[in-house]
């Protein structure tokens, strides 16, 4: 079953339920987004982006693609991206940043910890960000100047189902597959479903909060642009 990131946060305050953060996320707007610490300033998005595999956005949805199908179990958790996010040091940032405890991601909402791993096994964690709290994830994009309104192949989208474009209301992550130009957009995502599963969706553009933009190093020849 579908459980909500804001759900989640509200039970990180209790100090019940862990959610998480990216490698290159933001609590103080000034992490550097090779390692989540230190200021931003240190490296330039396109630095970072230029020493990294050139993978293209194609290469991340072959990769996303490849998932459908992988379910949570019975107690809403257990997947190979959670029990992957708990072995990573970010997962400690975190709870520094949210409380909780490292058992806790097991069943927690894994939508976003799916889009961290995917760019974590392609190796441009970097400029993907990775996190398990959409909003600190969707900030991380904002803060990085990367956040924007336009569905583009690859982008990583993030959803308040109330139709809010306000980042704190965001409540689900997936990638844009395609821009159907009818108001709807064909996203991979994962954590969604009545089984919590990965799978292909359409979705109603108005429930779309806003894109992040990874930065793809294996676009940067062919467009410096926000949607590389």
């Amino acid at each position: 079953m579908h459980v909500f990131n804001t759900w989640v946060r509200a039970a990180l305050a209790g100090g019940a339920l862990a959610s998480a953060v990216l490698i290159a996320a933001p609590a103080a707007h000034a992490d550097n987004p090779a390692t989540g610490k230190g200021p931003a300033a240190a490296q330039t998005m396109p630095e970072i982006a230029a020493r990294l595999p050139k993978i293209t956005s194609t290469d991340v949805l072959t990769l996303a693609r490849s998932q459908i199908g992988i379910t949570e179990n019975a107690k809403g958790g257990g997947t190979k991206f959670q029990h992957w996010y708990m072995s990573t040091p970010r997962a400690r940032e975190t709870l520094a940043r949210d409380g909780g405890k490292l058992a806790d991601y097991l069943n927690a909402p894994w939508c976003d910890m799916f889009v961290s791993w995917v760019g974590e096994q392609l190796g441009i964690a970097p400029v993907m960000g990775s996190d398990a709290y959409t909003v600190k994830h969707a900030q991380w994009f904002a803060d990085h100047g990367r956040w924007g309104h336009t569905p583009k192949p690859g982008a990583v989208v993030f959803f308040a189902w109330s139709g809010s474009k306000d980042i704190d209301d965001i409540e689900h992550v997936g990638f844009v597959v395609k821009d159907n130009g009818d108001g709807t957009i064909q996203t991979i995502e994962g954590n969604t479903g009545d089984g919590g599963a990965v799978e292909a969706r359409t979705r109603p553009t108005w429930q779309v909060a806003g894109y992040g933009y990874p930065m793809y190093p294996g676009n940067l020849s062919a467009s410096a642009s926000a949607s590389s």
